[in-house]
């Protein structure tokens, strides 16, 4: 018999054309999806179904294992084609159907085939539009005719926000009572799936995320992600420090290349916890800032200064390729010639990981702050803080100046202190 949870036995067994399980993390997503593919294959076969995912990279290492574990759980097995990005899916030696891949990066490549089941995997990954735009190019995919084929889709998604599939399934019902008869929903938490889990999957998203996101990824509600102020988990009060920085300790600094606006925030440890002590704003370019920072934190002994602490930068990774008032050297060069440990990655972290980050270390799900600004030493980063909000896009508003120094904060706590994400086949 198919293992499943109570709310992935509940999908199934809706009747609707159009079905959704909405669901936080390790909740078993891309696993009922799959069993409806298996369920499918058994009932009508000979007749192809579809997968679609964000990215082919999702495809070869979430859907091919999850979908060959599945089968196996349903009496069947599968042939992985790769170059082709097909799965056959066999019960013995019989035939039973393909699943046809593609990716929804670019939905007008979704075209020349036919399909009579679609599984539409983490469509709220992608912005509204673009998942708009796939949905219009996968239901024309459905149509297989044969006497009682729903031509069905299933939607199995993390929550983003009030995106698309909360539009299409819980807007559209209020507003259209009637599709009711072609939408169907189930949401689920994390919690439903927690036999299937390592015992540790629950309390490290706890730890990891803010409340706000636990809402969303935990439990798999639907909440405002792009509204309102960003660092919702900050408290100047309880976020408050009174540390500063003492003789000859390291210290760890983010910096946002902005020319006449650069930005760094200063940050000490303290029983490995980071604390913001002090904030650099408006430094020219990037000799500007050595220069300043120098001057802070070195000593000078009448003719250049000395080494007396270790300074690491962490800055903002487009400074590698962006030149700086010297035209044969980068920004990160720069800082590495002053003598600096400079911590940069390859490409700067999504923002939406930078500013998770920051929030879960200002207050996760459990209630902990490990981050902790002195506002006395830091009032403009202090205020950026309480006042930076979301644009109307989605993004984070730039229009008001006051992104610079919570960006150099954040390359700093997205660097050392990352969410701790995993990946489960079969689980997602």
């Amino acid at each position: 018999m198919p293992s499943l949870n109570v709310p992935q036995a509940r999908f199934l067994a809706l009747p609707n054309k159009f079905r959704a399980f909405v669901a936080g993390f390790g909740s078993g997503k891309t696993w009922v999806g799959c069993s409806a593919l298996g369920k499918h294959f058994w009932e009508w076969p000979r007749i192809n179904a579809g997968y679609f995912a964000p990215t082919y990279s999702q495809i070869r290492d979430i859907f091919y294992p999850t979908m060959e574990e599945v089968a196996a759980d349903w009496g069947m097995r599968t042939d992985i084609n790769q170059s082709n990005h097909e799965v056959h899916v066999y019960s013995g030696r019989q035939y039973r159907g393909t699943v046809i891949c593609r990716s929804m990066e670019k939905p007008q490549t979704i075209v020349g085939f036919k399909i009579g089941h679609a599984l539409v995997d983490e469509l709220d990954v992608l912005s509204s539009v673009k998942a708009q735009q796939a949905w219009r190019k996968i239901i024309a995919r459905m149509r297989y005719k044969a006497e009682g084929l729903k031509n069905g889709v299933d939607v199995t998604t993390t929550p983003e926000g009030f995106k698309f599939v909360y539009q299409q399934f819980v807007k559209q019902l209020k507003d259209k009572p009637s599709s009711a008869k072609l939408y169907g929903l189930v949401q689920a938490s994390t919690f439903d799936n927690e036999l299937n889990l390592p015992e540790d999957y629950i309390e490290s998203l706890l730890e990891s995320y803010p409340e706000q996101l636990i809402r969303a990824y935990l439990n798999g509600q639907f909440v405002n992600l792009t509204s309102g102020t960003i660092y919702t988990a900050y408290d100047r009060n309880l976020n408050g420090s009174q540390e500063t920085i003492q003789p000859g300790e390291p210290l760890f600094i983010g910096m946002d290349f902005n020319v006449g606006k650069m930005s760094a925030v200063v940050h000490v440890k303290r029983l490995g916890l980071p604390h913001a002590v002090d904030e650099i704003i408006n430094g020219y370019d990037t000799p500007d800032m050595i220069r300043q920072i120098k001057e802070r934190y070195w000593l000078f002994d009448g003719s250049d200064y000395r080494n007396t602490r270790q300074i690491r930068v962490y800055p903002d990774a487009s400074g590698d390729s962006r030149k700086s008032v010297r035209a044969s050297e980068t920004d990160i060069s720069l800082l590495k010639q002053a003598g600096f440990m400079v911590s940069a990655p390859a490409s700067n972290p999504p923002v939406k990981d930078r500013i998770n980050s920051m929030n879960a270390m200002f207050c996760n799900a459990a209630g902990q702050r490990r981050y902790r600004v002195n506002a006395d030493k830091c009032p403009t980063y202090a205020d950026d803080l309480e006042q930076q909000v979301w644009g109307p896009t989605g993004e984070p508003d730039k229009t008001q100046g006051n992104d610079h120094r919570p960006d150099a904060g954040g390359y700093f706590i997205h660097k050392e202190y990352p969410i701790n994400k995993y990946s489960l086949a079969g689980v997602s």
